[in-house]
């Protein structure tokens, strides 16, 4: 028996000490215990030292003042980025032009037309709907600017993002290469991108376009190579012994073969550009998102709900559409698909002419419903009784000025009162438990390239207002999605109300959230909240939901409740679902703090809306770098490498 039991004791030790979790836990207790002392010694305590930080901003400041001194006589913009910015605006202008001479009813009858002839009656009834909701809105000129200006920054990020994929998917160099550009254009804030457009080609449609298109083209590069390297290695060598050349291969093969990758890519693309062209109000894109900003400025709800639903309502309708399009590939073709495709150009050309015959090509006046005073009559209620003076609970007010005391202001200062090395320290140790000792690395240098732009400060408060952010997204988001997987009745009710704030610009939830919470860093906490809690819902919900059946029907025959199937099986094995809700959350709520500085979140997000109004090419861009490293630090800490995950799950 004691030979027995020591046998058993043996194994249980060899068992601990062979999980790979607990061997790197003994290593750090190992270097903690040398390394903390001497750098406690070494360098005490405190922010990043002034001898370890390079400053760039008189490099910078030297680019931004050639670049202003010469943009109208040096030959690179005369004779090559001026012809770009001539030719961008005749696009946007044809198209617009070309909207407004087929007037409102030949839009609308176009629009509709081609989503059933894509998805069916249910879909065209819906995009005819949405169309003329953008003219009772009163918003039917903006809308057209905005399409005009998406149909050539969505053409123009197609073709670039097909371009770089074509070339990754291709190249293995290549894609190595590409890889690391990709991210970095993925984590870095879209405010980072207007300062330089900005200064190369000035405030008006041109800067904003091609700040849309280097916004929105990395999805479609993305998916383009994904499709391409993932292509059926037995077609291809099907087709290679048909004794087919590499061009020959790639056009009836390979392209073929990631039609729906390359659809998802267009999907993804014209939503990131219709978000990013909303952004781009501020450098003069005009249309919808110009209304917004105005709106935002004045905090004027009504005014900024008349123009966020249309927004809303082309994001939803270019969605289902091309989502649609996406699951149709691979369908047999109708027998008469020519001919009705011919019969709804026919439809909507004949529509487009009777419009114009009648003279009814502008919206009319006298169709318009208003809703900013009654919007604004309601917010101006919600804030007279909500704001404050709530018994018992408290008004929003007392809500944002609690969180911010209970909750931001320790978290900034226990941040800002680690020594920096201990930081780094904290960074290296999350980073190589959950993924190697690669992550970790990437992790380090990343948050000490922050100390090194000389934003030690500012960095860490922004990073405080994301993990605050982000706690309470978890919390909401991971409740939220499991109800859903649960109940197909709250999964249903859920997904309207999803499908919305997904696809509300970002500039709109800071607009009731000040109206309610005020100005600070709470409010920008709480639009990111809002901003990022779609994604965390519906990753985790469909997460839990495809977990086995089998593994769920084993629980319930070993007479399992419905909360022990939930902890034992549905969430362990649900786990890499919700790490990447952990890493999307994290992604998204970064985004919208760092706007979060147009109503007083500072930090970072202050210093690249000071760049931008200002000018400002060094302190834009020097937040922007520290945004991408921050952003690049959390997504190492938060997301394990996929041996990992799988060996988990």
């Amino acid at each position: 028996m004691a030979t027995l039991a020591a046998t058993a004791r043996e194994t249980a030790t060899s068992g601990v000490l062979g999980n790979p979790l607990v061997r790197k836990l003994g290593v750090l207790l190992v270097l903690a215990v040398v390394v903390v002392p001497f750098a406690a010694s070494r360098w005490g305590s405190g922010a990043w030292p002034g001898a370890l930080t390079v400053d760039v901003s008189g490099p910078l400041g030297t680019v931004s003042d050639w670049i202003v001194d010469n943009r109208d006589s040096h030959p690179l913009f005369l004779y090559f980025l001026g012809h770009v910015s001539n030719a961008v605006v005749i696009a946007v202008r044809a198209v617009y032009l070309a909207l407004l001479a087929v007037g409102w009813a030949g839009v609308t009858a176009v629009a509709a037309l081609t989503a059933w002839r894509v998805a069916g009656i249910r879909l065209a009834l819906g995009t005819a709907a949405a169309f003329l909701a953008c003219g009772l809105l009163g918003m039917w000129v903006p809308t057209m600017q905005t399409l005009a200006l998406m149909v050539v920054a969505v053409t123009a990020s197609v073709a670039a993002g097909a371009l770089l994929g074509l070339a990754a998917g291709l190249s293995d160099r290549m894609h190595r290469a590409l890889r690391p550009v990709l991210d970095t254009m993925q984590v870095l804030p879209a405010f980072a991108y207007l300062l330089p457009v900005v200064l190369v080609f000035g405030i008006g449609v041109p800067a904003a376009v091609l700040a849309t298109v280097v916004y929105a083209a990395p999805p479609m590069a993305r998916l383009t190579a994904l499709g391409l390297r993932g292509a059926d290695k037995e077609v291809l060598e099907a087709v290679e012994s048909l004794g087919t050349t590499a061009r020959q291969r790639l056009l009836t093969a390979r392209i073929p073969l990631a039609r729906k990758e390359l659809l998802l890519g267009l999907n993804q693309t014209i939503m990131m550009a219709l978000s990013m062209a909303v952004i781009a109000s501020v450098i003069g894109a005009g249309g919808l998102g110009d209304r917004v900003y105005q709106a935002l400025a004045s905090v004027d709800v009504g005014a900024a709900l008349a123009a966020g639903v249309p927004i809303v309502l082309l994001a939803v309708v270019l969605d289902r559409v091309t989502g649609a399009a996406g699951a149709r590939l691979g369908d047999a073709p109708a027998p008469d698909a020519r001919l009705l495709g011919a019969c709804v150009l026919s439809a909507a050309a004949v529509v487009a002419v009777a419009g114009r015959l009648a003279g009814r090509l502008e919206w009319p006046e006298s169709w318009v419903v208003g809703i900013t005073e009654p919007v604004n009559r309601a917010v101006d209620w919600m804030t007279a009784h909500l704001y404050s003076g709530v018994p018992v609970v408290g008004g929003t007010a007392d809500w944002a000025g609690r969180f911010t005391t209970w909750v931001l202001d320790p978290l900034r200062d226990g941040l800002q009162w680690l020594p920096w090395w201990a930081v780094l320290l904290i960074v290296a140790a999350l980073a190589w438990l959950i993924g190697t000792w690669r992550t970790a690395l990437t992790a380090v240098l990343a948050m000490a390239a922050i100390g090194v732009l000389g934003v030690w400060g500012p960095s860490l408060d922004t990073l405080s207002q994301v993990l605050a952010a982000v706690a309470v997204t978890l919390v909401i988001g991971f409740a939220a999605g499991i109800a859903a997987a649960r109940s197909d009745r709250v999964e249903r009710l859920l997904r309207p109300v999803l499908d919305v704030f997904q696809t509300m610009p970002q500039f709109v939830y800071l607009i009731p959230v000040v109206a309610l919470f005020g100005v600070g860093r709470a409010p920008a906490v709480a639009a990111a909240v809002v901003y990022a809690l779609p994604a965390v819902v519906r990753i985790t919900a469909q997460g839990l939901r495809q977990v086995d059946p089998a593994a769920l029907e084993s629980a319930r025959s070993l007479g399992a409740t419905g909360a022990q199937q939930l902890r034992q099986v549905q969430l362990p094995l649900a786990r890499p679902a919700l790490l990447l809700a952990v890493n999307q959350g994290v992604v998204l709520v970064l985004a919208v703090v760092i706007i979060g500085g147009l109503v007083g979140g500072g930090a970072l997000g202050y210093d690249v809306v000071f760049g931008l109004a200002q000018g400002d090419l060094a302190t834009g861009l020097v937040a922007g770098a520290a945004i991408v490293c921050l952003g690049l630090m959390l997504d190492r800490v938060t997301q394990p490498t996929g041996r990992r995950v799988t060996k988990g799950a």
